[in-house]
C-alpha cells in the first residue's frame, strides 16, 4: 500500500505524531494539557491532543491503546478502536481509563495512544427474504465451548 497524505493542524506545543519504529503501524499521539491529570482507579477522562485532521474520503483514523501504558500503568483507551471519520474536523481527544488499583498521572506531552490509518469500504444493503446457510448458522456467544 502506498503512503497516504493526511492534512494536520497541530495546535499543541508537541511534535507531530510519529512512528516509533520503521515497522510500527501506529503513530504515537501525546496529551496536550495545561495541568497534569491524576486518574483514580476506574476513573476515565477525555484527554485533548491539540491535533486536527483532514482525512481523505474513504479512510478513517483509528485510536488505539499503547500496550506499554496498559501493561505498566493500567491506562487504556475506552471505545477502542475509536474511529475518526473523514468528515470530522474537530480536535482529536482520547478517552483514557485507569484500570489499575492505584492513581495514575498523565502529564503534558505523555504518549497516550496511537493512531492507525485504515481504508473504509461502504456497504450497500441487499434485502433478502432468506440468508444462505453456513456451518455456524445462528450459533452465538460461547457456542463453540470452552476448549
Amino acid at each position: 500500500m502506498a503512503n497516504m497524505q493526511v492534512g494536520i493542524k497541530n495546535t499543541s506545543k508537541h511534535p507531530l505524531p510519529a512512528y516509533a519504529t520503521t515497522g510500527a503501524s501506529g503513530l504515537d499521539i501525546r496529551a496536550n494539557i495545561a495541568e497534569s491529570i491524576t486518574l483514580k482507579s476506574l476513573e476515565r477522562v477525555l484527554v485533548p491532543t491539540g491535533l486536527f485532521l483532514e482525512i481523505p474520503d474513504g479512510w478513517e483514523i483509528q485510536i488505539r491503546p499503547r500496550s506499554g501504558l496498559a501493561a505498566k500503568q493500567g491506562l487504556t483507551c475506552l471505545n477502542t478502536p475509536g474511529t475518526i471519520d473523514s468528515d470530522y474536523r474537530g480536535e482529536i481527544k482520547v478517552i483514557l481509563v485507569n484500570l489499575s488499583n492505584e492513581p495514575q498521572t498523565i502529564n503534558d506531552g505523555d504518549r497516550i495512544a496511537q493512531m492507525v490509518l485504515q481504508e473504509v469500504g461502504k456497504l450497500e444493503w441487499v434485502s433478502q427474504d432468506e440468508l444462505s446457510a453456513s456451518e455456524r448458522g445462528a450459533g452465538g456467544f460461547g457456542h463453540t465451548g470452552k476448549q
